[in-house]
């Protein structure tokens, strides 16, 4: 295959991924939209990783940018979501959701823009970057977290949230460096 038609290929598994990860907001795509984005981003990867070469022009590398930035940001939401579901396996977990949103107000937003700040950072060559999201993060909340008192329900998902959501904006820059390499 050529490196024109392996870089296609990359785009057009990295937009399927994005696709999913946006199906992941709807209330009947939350259960396989994440877990399929996480698929299509792997497969990406596995494609780019083992590719004797790809075409390096500006146009593919301003799509690959532009579908990892918007893949960082929208599909974090859903995987995090998802994930909750996982580790909250009982009948009380929705109850448990609600009560650690209504502690962590703005998760979503916040969310979001964590990933987009992680995602430009590793991106731009700026790994330190990583940090001081982190740090801004987690000074800015912890007098949410120091006044809860549910059991530590908020703290644990803004833990788990914020590992996942991490997770995933690297896993998307990491796309980017494997590309560009």
């Amino acid at each position: 295959m050529s490196a024109e038609n392996t870089t296609q290929l990359v785009l057009v598994l990295l937009a399927a991924a994005l696709l999913f990860a946006a199906l992941g907001w709807l209330r009947n795509g939350e259960a396989v939209g994440p877990p399929l984005a996480v698929v299509a981003l792997a497969a990406a990867a596995v494609v780019a990783a083992t590719a004797d070469d790809l075409a390096a022009g500006r146009w593919a590398a301003t799509v690959l940018v532009a579908l990892c930035g918007a893949l960082a940001v929208a599909g974090g939401g859903p995987l995090t979501t998802r994930v909750f579901t996982i580790v909250d396996r009982q009948d009380s977990a929705r109850q448990s959701i609600d009560q650690a949103a209504a502690v962590l107000r703005g998760g979503a937003w916040i969310g979001g823009l964590e990933r987009l700040a992680v995602f430009a950072g590793l991106a731009a060559g700026f790994p330190e970057g990583v940090a001081v999201v982190l740090a801004l993060k987690g000074v800015g909340r912890f007098p949410d977290l120091r006044k809860e008192d549910g059991g530590g329900a908020a703290t644990e998902r803004f833990i788990i949230g914020t590992f996942t959501s991490v997770l995933w904006a690297a896993g998307c820059a990491g796309m980017v460096a494997l590309v560009l390499r």
